[in-house]
């Protein structure tokens, strides 16, 4: 079990994706997309495929150019919403004593999702939820804009040079990048482009993370690096 560390007010902070960063939700988000199609009479594949790189409404556009988009979003929300009541969520290894070990004002959460359905797959994963969640609702900008790491910064107090992103995706490292922090991939087989470091897995990269939050570390790496 990693101790926690001191309470003393921090000075660098981490900014952490949430799906496919702390939580694994591939499998449940593949089956809200087929869902979703199913009702449309639309081919699941071809549907999810598209909805990995496009957020919602660009996806609607796309796959199912003749139908209101807001019926469509109003739809897929619902079948998040019971997702989140129903399915099954499993925490990546290393997230519950990760955060445990971080001081409470040392990070926050960065989402493309919605603060309660974030809270409620916490609670069904037994994860810290901490003081502050930047989800869609709280941004008029998405990833890759750097608006969402620029807010939880500003709601930490903390300048984008002291904040390291925690991702898993092409658009979350973009959006750390252009708000001038440090980009740490996780979970994915291979680096993600532009990333400063690389880990295969989240349990690889604990200790270097808490090495950052303590001040142990550079607070930049010059050039992206392979660990896991």
């Amino acid at each position: 079990m990693i101790s926690e560390l001191g309470s003393h007010d921090a000075t660098r902070y981490v900014l952490f994706d949430v799906d496919g960063t702390l939580i694994d939700a591939v499998d449940n988000q593949r089956l809200v997309w087929r869902t979703w199609a199913q009702r449309y009479g639309l081919d699941p594949d071809e549907v999810y495929r598209v909805a990995l790189r496009t957020r919602p409404m660009e996806t609607f556009a796309q796959v199912a150019p003749g139908q209101d988009p807001r019926v469509c979003l109003a739809v897929l929300h619902e079948l998040e919403d019971e997702d989140v009541r129903s399915g099954v969520y499993t925490a990546f290894d290393g997230a519950q004593e990760l955060l445990n070990a971080l001081p409470p004002a040392a990070w926050a959460l960065v989402t493309s999702n919605y603060e309660h359905r974030v809270r409620g797959r916490f609670a069904r994963t037994g994860l810290p939820v901490p003081g502050v969640v930047v989800d869609a609702a709280s941004v008029t900008e998405g990833k890759p804009s750097p608006v969402p790491y620029l807010r939880a910064a500003a709601h930490l107090g903390a300048r984008p040079e002291d904040c390291l992103v925690i991702e898993d995706a092409p658009s979350g490292v973009e959006s750390g990048l252009r708000a001038g922090m440090t980009v740490w991939g996780v979970n994915t087989p291979a680096a993600v482009d532009g990333a400063h470091r690389h880990f295969a897995g989240l349990r690889e990269a604990v200790p270097d993370i808490l090495a950052f939050v303590s001040g142990s570390r550079p607070r930049r790496l010059e050039g992206p690096t392979t660990a896991g």
